[in-house]
């Protein structure tokens, strides 16, 4: 079995005196970067703008400065912040002999006062304090996240817009909706095919014609509607051409294997596989934390309550997991998943189904990941038979 890193701690022997620490915050107008050089007694700190080789110098200089000092660097260590410039730093430098870290930003303890001081200045030196505990294998100072591969990030690009463009459509129609009821006018539905051609012969309660500024808004937002419902049937297609090209090995298996299952589709075994079920992840609970479905307990004496979910993790998955549930009981009344909710869901001491049903999306995330790591089919899921 392959051994995972939680990516919580390091696993590498930190050796201090041979190991030059760098972190940085980055920023749209600048980067702040502070360092920790051996046998350089000032801590150095350098504002520079967006500039990677700038970047890169300043560190070697520091290196330099280090050698002159008489230690020898054998490390160079740098870290920082994932945010809004995504991940393209850390493959630049580690193609530079740079070992690189990006620590996640949650997991980054911070002051519970009510009005605390927060410069760049101050994170960067919480942002180096943590990265030193982290690289001294001491838990509950950060936690690093997986550095993707372009391809893998490229890969998750069609799912997530066709999210996007499914939000605008809906906003589309719900502001159609929304004006045609302003006017009273019932029964005519905007989405379509023929919706343009029929505004004209709209009248309101009164017997009059719709107002021509209405008339135009209302076109406009169809036109709108009609390029976004032809750019997501655009991505749906692509989607099933580069999977049947694909080869039989890898996310494409995946989600193959996925799709198999009666009530799963195309697009959600899509966004299951590339957004966790392709990812390294340790265990089932990783697996649960990640998509948050884990609780939130919160103790204190003898109080003991739960605050529902976590929702720490990926919300995109959380979101389609809960739909799949309940999708899940229609189409798998049989399996012992859908059965385990049902007797706990039915009788005079039943529990709260909408509680129940995030149980459930919890053990359908855990099943899958257990088909496509081991092949192992949960009992009593109905595949489709082949063509």
């Amino acid at each position: 079995m392959p051994q995972f890193d939680d990516l919580s701690r390091s696993l590498v022997a930190f050796d201090q005196d041979a190991t030059l620490i760098v972190v940085v915050e980055m920023s749209e107008a600048s980067w702040l970067v502070a360092g920790m050089a051996p046998g350089v007694d000032r801590q150095p700190l350098k504002k520079l703008g967006p500039d990677p080789d700038a970047l890169l110098r300043l560190v070697e200089r520091w290196r330099d400065e280090a050698v002159k000092a008489g230690k020898m660097i054998e490390r160079i260590a740098l870290a920082f912040e994932a945010g809004r410039d995504g991940f393209w730093l850390a493959p630049w430098l580690q193609a530079r002999g740079i070992e690189v870290h990006v620590i996640q930003s949650t997991s980054v303890a911070v002051s519970r006062e009510h009005r605390r001081a927060k410069t760049d200045r101050l994170d960067t030196a919480m942002l180096r304090r943590v990265f030193l505990g982290w690289l001294r294998s001491e838990r509950g100072h950060c936690g690093m996240v997986a550095i993707p591969t372009l391809e893998d990030e490229d890969a998750r690009r069609p799912s997530r817009e066709r999210e996007s463009l499914v939000g605008e459509r809906t906003r589309i129609i719900n502001r159609m909706k929304a004006i045609l009821a302003w006017l009273g006018v019932r029964g005519f539905n905007p989405k379509l095919r023929k919706a343009p051609q029929r505004l004209d012969d709209l009248r309101t309660p009164e017997d009059l014609p719709l107002p021509p500024d209405t008339v135009d808004e209302l076109r406009r937002d169809m036109a709108r509607l009609a390029m976004v419902c032809e750019q997501i049937k655009a991505l749906e297609q692509a989607r099933l051409t580069n999977l049947e090209q694909a080869p039989g090995t890898g996310p494409h298996a995946m989600v193959r294997l996925i799709a198999n299952v009666i009530g799963v589709g195309i697009e959600t075994a899509d966004m299951l596989v590339q957004e966790v079920l392709s990812r390294n992840l340790r265990d089932r609970r990783a697996v649960a934390r990640f998509a948050g479905l884990t609780g939130a307990p919160n103790e204190s004496g003898s109080r003991r309550r739960e605050r529902g979910l976590a929702k720490s993790g990926n919300a995109r998955v959380r979101r389609g997991l809960i739909q799949l549930a309940w999708r899940f009981l229609r189409f798998q009344k049989d399996s012992a998943l859908a059965q385990w909710y049902r007797a706990r869901t039915e009788g005079p001491a039943a529990a709260r189904r909408t509680k129940m049903i995030v149980a459930l999306a919890r053990k359908l995330l855990i099943a899958f990941w257990r088909m496509v790591t081991v092949g192992e089919i949960p009992a009593g899921f109905a595949l489709r038979q082949p063509a």
